[in-house]
């Protein structure tokens, strides 16, 4: 973690799931719990022509993906309501039985001038434990979840007074009040909570006293009268978004007119929008988080500009800014293009991208760009960061031991943060939940595979039910199989991601017929035809081996790639390889999905993908021969 500026990770909330489970795009659609008057939710102005299914719609079948949410899902279900609780019921002064929860979360001891980040932001984190409690619900429709999410919305408001004094004096407000108001919005949405959005009102008026006329940039911040550095890292301009799906879920326009004060068009959108780079310099993980808000202006306003932004900006994320696992920000920080900011990364810092926060900002806003423009490559960069990066982080242990980084240094190792519950505990159960909505999406006429992974989707269509189904060991294998299943026969498209990396020779097969054509790389295939119970959909996949420079100032330095896996040297120290040697590397055929690569002096080196490393020592880069 960067010491010096670091700026803690603030949420989102997945982008309007609709809770129906029809196949078709509706505006609104209203959940069928939901009482009458539910129905009056905010209008919005765009609907983006892919749609989310509901959690419940999604079964992941077993693999990587899968054990990830229910290690979460298990973590947080069993994790003591007064321990979540104790610090919000000492502030008010009410009976705070329970063990303190520790680091970050805890209500003192923050030091800056000794280093020391326990009590960093007391309570931080709750709102993204309950976020990721009710998507849990959504998932699983387990009614010890939804009961827990229950008493933990009742347990904060009882410590919630008019003035929402537990903010006074509180370093980051805007921060950890986005993380509240992410989890009340989901304890209502997914977990039916009757009383979240009336909280979630309270609190928003309250905190009104807290928060600044309008969304302010790190530089602003520090311009302004502060007690330390600490109080210059909040993070204003990512309220847009939750503030929007706020507005969306209540009709209330209060929350719509407050997003719109706090998207940060002066110094951010703007020129993003006409396409100018202001990246550098920023904090990564909240800049990145902050173009999800300008997608929910996007979606609640019409805003086209808005649109360009999130665009740009991540094309800028990507071109500028990114390693080839896709994950980005070393020590958390955005670096000017073109000086080689990236490959200096890799002898000065093991901190080199927050791994659970970053993927689930990531997620959202390659999810919202997806659902925007129908665009494969989102897809493909979503793929990149999920075997790269957050499946290969470790789970959080019961006493809140985190993983944080992933450490592409020439000699990198696997870590636990130094604190407990950071903010990579808070984002870890939402990703880990909304893998459920990244794996398929839908439309009009059909449904989009993006995700190639063990999983099952259902959907009702008038008097039908339809599904389909992916056997697969992707990406350890490269062939998916997809059996389609109905009630009856119905005429649909299935568009099935064809990464663009995947050449020279895509084979795309229905019932062992051959699909010519429409199989391109880089794009969605699309398959119409009256699709009758029991088809089956093959996918084979090219995956040749290439190689990646980390920048253009340090071809020296470059990643093996195949499909969209990175293979990392496991070694000691960073090996060097001729270029053509690398290439040859050989599959070892081990449950470790090793290949094995002959380096230049000789000796045999296993190249790893990265959710297979555990406590060995690595190269993401390896140094190729001059």
């Amino acid at each position: 973690m960067n010491r010096t500026d670091v700026s803690r990770r603030t949420f989102l909330k997945a982008a309007g799931v609709s809770a129906a489970s029809t196949l078709a795009l509706s505006r609104k659609a209203v959940p069928a719990w939901a009482s009458p008057a539910s129905a009056d939710k905010g209008r919005v102005a765009i609907d983006p022509p892919l749609g989310q299914f509901s959690y419940s719609d999604v079964e992941l079948l077993d693999g990587p993906m899968k054990r990830q949410f229910d290690e979460n899902h298990a973590r947080f279900l069993n994790l003591e309501d007064d321990r979540m609780l104790k610090v919000f019921r000492q502030h008010a002064g009410l009976p705070a039985p329970g063990e303190d929860m520790g680091g970050w979360y805890d209500g003192t001891g923050f030091s800056l001038i000794r280093n020391d980040f326990h009590a960093f932001i007391p309570g931080h984190s709750f709102g993204q434990y309950v976020s990721g409690l009710a998507r849990s619900y959504a998932v699983t429709g387990s009614e010890e979840t939804r009961a827990k999410v229950n008493r933990l919305v009742k347990g904060y408001a009882e410590t919630l007074d008019a003035k929402a004094t537990f903010f006074v004096d509180y370093r980051l407000p805007a921060y950890t009040y986005d993380k509240l108001s992410c989890g009340l919005i989901d304890a209502h949405e997914f977990a039916h909570d009757p009383m979240a959005m009336d909280v979630h009102e309270k609190l928003t008026h309250a905190m009104l006293a807290y928060l600044p006329e309008k969304a302010l940039s790190r530089q602003e911040q520090r311009s302004r009268p502060h007690k330390d550095t600490s109080y210059t890292w909040d993070e204003t301009y990512t309220l847009p978004e939750n503030l929007f799906l706020a507005y969306q879920r209540s009709g209330d326009v209060f929350y719509r007119d407050m997003g719109k004060k706090y998207l940060e068009d002066d110094t951010y959108f703007n020129p993003l929008a006409a396409g100018n780079n202001v990246l550098p310099f920023e904090h990564a993980y909240s800049h990145v988080n902050a173009f999800s808000s300008a997608m929910q202006a996007y979606i609640t306003l019409g805003s086209e500009k808005h649109l360009r932004a999130a665009k740009n900006g991540f094309q800028m994320l990507q071109a500028t800014q990114s390693f080839a696992t896709g994950g980005w920000g070393p020590d958390e920080s955005f670096g000017e293009p073109g000086r080689g900011q990236l490959g200096d990364s890799l002898t000065y810092t093991h901190a080199s991208f927050e791994t659970p926060c970053g993927s689930y900002g990531h997620f959202k806003i390659t999810r919202y760009l997806l659902r925007a423009t129908k665009d494969s490559s989102y897809g493909d960069s979503m793929e990149r960061v999920l075997y790269n990066t957050i499946l290969g982080a470790w789970p959080i242990q019961a006493d809140g031991t985190s993983f944080y980084y992933s450490d592409y240094n020439i000699s990198g190792k696997k870590v636990w943060y130094g604190q407990q519950w950071p903010c990579c505990s808070g984002t870890f159960p939402q990703i880990a939940a909304d893998y459920h909505i990244s794996t398929y999406l839908r439309s009009e006429d059909g449904v989009y595979v993006n995700l190639f992974t063990p999983s099952k989707v259902q959907w009702r269509d008038g008097g039908g039910r339809y599904g389909l189904k992916q056997e697969t060991k992707y990406p350890f294998d490269n062939r998916i199989q997809i059996q389609v299943s109905g009630t009856q026969d119905k005429d649909y498209t299935v568009y099935v991601r064809i990464p663009a990396w995947a050449e020279p020779d895509p084979v795309l097969l229905v019932n062992g017929n051959r699909i010519s054509g429409s199989v391109q790389p880089g794009t969605f295939a699309p398959v119409r035809r009256t699709w009758k119970d029991g088809d089956r959909i093959e996918l084979e996949l090219p995956m040749p081996l290439r190689v990646q420079e980390v920048d253009a100032n340090h071809p020296q330095f470059a990643a093996l790639i195949q499909g969209p896996l990175v293979l990392m040297a496991v070694a000691d120290s960073q090996p060097t390889f001729d270029r053509r040697g690398l290439l040859q590397a050989k599959p070892a055929n081990n449950a470790s999905g090793d290949f094995v690569a002959v380096a230049a002096n000789g000796s045999n080196v296993s190249m790893r993908p990265f959710m297979n490393i555990d406590k060995e020592t690595y190269s993401t880069y390896v140094r190729l021969a001059s």
